[in-house]
Formats: C-alpha cells, sequence, structure tokens
C-alpha cells in the first residue's frame, strides 16, 4: 500500500521549515511513488509533518491494572498525543519477570495496541530486589530494556550484579533512584510547602544519592545506565559530572517537572501528587539548563494512569502520578517554544530522534527507509485541556484548563494512520 502526505512542512538540519510531501510504501518512508500506484493521500496542508514521538516511559497498567488503564486505551492515548512508539514499565501484575508472562505480553500488545509498544522486563523477580530474573532469557522474548520501574534497587550489590548482567548482553538498565531509607513515608517534596500543610517531605537527597551510587557502579560494570524522571538540581550536577567522566549514563525529564514546581501545588490536590514530587523552583530551572546543555538527553511522560476514586482521596493516601501523553507536545510547545526557551527542533528531538538514539531503536526519523512514523502538528491550533475528552481512562492531570496551541492532528505507525481529528481529510 503506497500513501502521500501533501502539503505539509517539515525541519531541516537547521531547523528551518520547508514544504515536503512524505511518501509511503510498505509501511516505509520512500523518496517517490508513482502517481498511479498511490492508493491513499492525505491532506497535511500548513501542518508540521514529525517522526512520531518515542515515548520510554509509560504505564499501561495491563495485565492487573485495567481499571485504571489498558494497552488499547493506552495506546490510543499515545496516539492522540503523537507517540508511536511507547515503551511499557513492568509494574503489572504479573510482573513481566519471566519468558512466559513477557510472551503473553506480547500478544495483547499484539492484539490490541494500536502504536508501536516495547515492553519492559524487572531487573528483578516480582521487583522485590532480591533475585535477578533471567536477563538472556528476557532479551531472547523480546524485553527492551530492564528495570524495577518505581521501586528503586536498594543493595548496591543487586544493581552490580544486575549492570554487568545487562553490560555482558548489550542492554541497558533504567532506574528509578530513590534510597527507601530517606522517603520517610513523605507525600511532596521535603520544602516551604510540605512544611506550610505539616506534611512529611521527601528530601532530594533520597533521589540523587541513588544516582551517585550508580554511576559509579555502571562505570565498574560497564554498563549502559539511564536515569528516569530526574527531578533535583543535586541529580543533575552528579550526572553531568558523570557524563563528563565519560561513563555511559544517560537521563530523562518529564514534562510537568519541566512545567511545575511546588510552588504551583493548588491547595492539596491530589493531581499533583507524582514520584518524584515536585521540587523547588531552583531544581526545575536546573532541569531546564540540563535539558539545554545535554545532561539531560530527552523528555519521557511518565504516563501514569489512576481511577477517579484513587484520585479522589487525600493527598497524603492518593497514589502517586499524573498522565501525560495526551498533553505533552502543546504544553512544552506553548511554555518553552513559543516564548523561546526551547526552539522548535529541539523540542521535536527530544521527543523523537534523542530517546531513540539513546536505546539504538530504528525510530524518531523521516529519513527515506525510515518506519513510516509520523505526526502531523498544527502549531497555530488552539485547544483547552480537557480530562473528560482523554482517550486515556486516567484523567489524573493538573493541568486541566491550561491553554495550548501546537495540536496533533494526526498519527501514522508504519504507513497506517492510527489517529485522525476532523480536519485532516483523505483523497
Amino acid at each position: 500500500m503506497a500513501m502521500k502526505v501533501t502539503g505539509g512542512f517539515i525541519l531541516d538540519e537547521n531547523g528551518e521549515q520547508v514544504a515536503k510531501d512524505v511518501y509511503i510504501k510498505d509501511g516505509k518512508i520512500v523518496e517517490h511513488v508513482a502517481e498511479g500506484d498511490i492508493c491513499e493521500q492525505l491532506d497535511a496542508t500548513g501542518l508540521l509533518i514529525s517522526p512520531g514521538f518515542v515515548d520510554v516511559h509509560v504505564h499501561l497498567r495491563e495485565p492487573g491494572g485495567e481499571t485504571k488503564e489498558t494497552i488499547e486505551t493506552g495506546t490510543k492515548a499515545a496516539a492522540r498525543g503523537g507517540f508511536t512508539t511507547v515503551a511499557a514499565m513492568p509494574n503489572t501484575r504479573p510482573v513481566p519477570d519471566n519468558a512466559e508472562q513477557l510472551d503473553l505480553l506480547q500478544a495483547r500488545i499484539s492484539e490490541t495496541a494500536v502504536v508501536r509498544v516495547l515492553p519492559y522486563a524487572s531487573i528483578t523477580t516480582r521487583q522485590l530486589g532480591k533475585e535477578l530474573t533471567d536477563f538472556k532469557t528476557l532479551k531472547e522474548a523480546g524485553a527492551f530494556a530492564f528495570t524495577d520501574d518505581g521501586v528503586g534497587i536498594q543493595e548496591a550489590g543487586m544493581m552490580l550484579a544486575a549492570m554487568k548482567e545487562a553490560a555482558a548482553l548489550n542492554m541497558a538498565v533504567v532506574a528509578h533512584c530513590e534510597d527507601n531509607s530517606l522517603i520517610n513515608g513523605g507525600a511532596v517534596h521535603e520544602g516551604h510547602y510540605a512544611k506550610a500543610h505539616g506534611l512529611n517531605g521527601i528530601p532530594s537527597v533520597c533521589e540523587a544519592v541513588h544516582i551517585a551510587r550508580d554511576v559509579l557502579l555502571a562505570e565498574a560494570a560497564g554498563a549502559h545506565y539511564h536515569v528516569c524522571h530526574v527531578s533535583t538540581k543535586e541529580s543533575v550536577r552528579t550526572i553531568r559530572d558523570a557524563k563528563k567522566a565519560g561513563i555511559r549514563v544517560t537521563a530523562e525529564v518529564t514534562p510537568h517537572h519541566l512545567l511545575l514546581c511546588e510552588d504551583d501545588i493548588s491547595g492539596k490536590d491530589p493531581n499533583f501528587k507524582m514520584n518524584p514530587p515536585l521540587r523547588a523552583k531552583e531544581d526545575r530551572d536546573a532541569l531546564v539548563a540540563g535539558l539545554l546543555d545535554g545532561t539531560i538527553d530527552f523528555i519521557a511522560t511518565d504516563h501514569a494512569p489512576h481511577t477517579a476514586e484513587e484520585k479522589s482521596a487525600s493527598l497524603e493516601r492518593a497514589p502517586f502520578g499524573i498522565v501525560g501523553l495526551e498533553t505533552a507536545f502543546p504544553l512544552l510547545y506553548t511554555h518553552f517554544v513559543k516564548p523561546g526557551t526551547f526552539t522548535l527542533k529541539q523540542l521535536i528531538d527530544w521527543l523523537t530522534v534523542k530517546p531513540a538514539q539513546t536505546f539504538n531503536l530504528p525510530y524518531g526519523t523521516l529519513q527515506v527507509g525510515a518506519a513510516a512514523d509520523l505526526t502531523l502538528i498544527d502549531l497555530e491550533a488552539n485547544e483547552t485541556i480537557d480530562p473528560s475528552t482523554f482517550l486515556s481512562k486516567g484523567k489524573n492531570t493538573p493541568f486541566a484548563g491550561w491553554g495550548c496551541a501546537g495540536i496533533p492532528q494526526a498519527t501514522i505507525v508504519a504507513g497506517k494512520i492510527v489517529y485522525k481529528k476532523e480536519r485532516i481529510t483523505n483523497e
């Protein structure tokens, strides 16, 4: 099947807008298709044609958490947000900690996902931090990388052993960094907000101390070590120093940690509760600076849906996490690109080619021969974020009511249209 996407523009290597028709055949981008062979034509007049977004940190909840999200609803939300490839975290029940469970998960993905889903496998059995999984077997079964997700590996010996196993297989160890002995039952950052509301706080050092430990372990093991959702200035400094020392460490930051800090928390709204928590303003500023100077490699959403009932509990009792797939690009474009903090090309790169390169994925590019993963974006369109319209089951966002520009209009995965707004026409 051949398709032609007409009337749009791409960004060249200098970030300049260049008019471009994109041709697709057999799921790949091609140089040209003869007019008589084109089966479908998509009108992208006035739209940015971007490589499909890549998000290596999402929670699809299935199996075991289908009341919060399913592979189908989560990937429909991804498609609406312009994401064509997502990596699913392993905090499901059961955990994908053996080949049988990973095979079952892959089968479910094949049946119901509307975008490409790359499954993580856990580092330890049942994410308990006691026994390493069989990395070699899990890699052969299709594991994307290894992580215990929201559970930091507490024992240095266990993490070093995991890194050695992963390095031998040329696989990445991906870490939620948190020293459990320093959390103190906290629900928010240990700062002025916590003091003002009489809440236990999560100190910045609980994240940074784990990163400091792990970069030295990664150096010893020769492993690729990737840090999830960096949130503190100390973490940024530690990662920057490790990179200068030649250690193979990469890192991501979320849209919500770039956009918000503890000063933005409204009352005691649980929609502002996430882990890591919203930190101080100087931490948020350090994250922006770290992204701009290359210390932080790219942006990932940490899409974490919960039920309305769960998020209606008190701030202290509600679960951590917010949804992010459907709002990421418009929020970042509106609040960073339009004011001039980021260039459009920087933002697109952080959502596409940078995560793909970090994990050696053949996605995030519009080069001839690449998978035909495209996101069509109207940079001039404006919408107000309305959780009731989300395709995700999760409506838990602190951004409800925010006005945004830069709205994805259509998403194409391997040459197949998986999301399309009304204004996009087929010819």
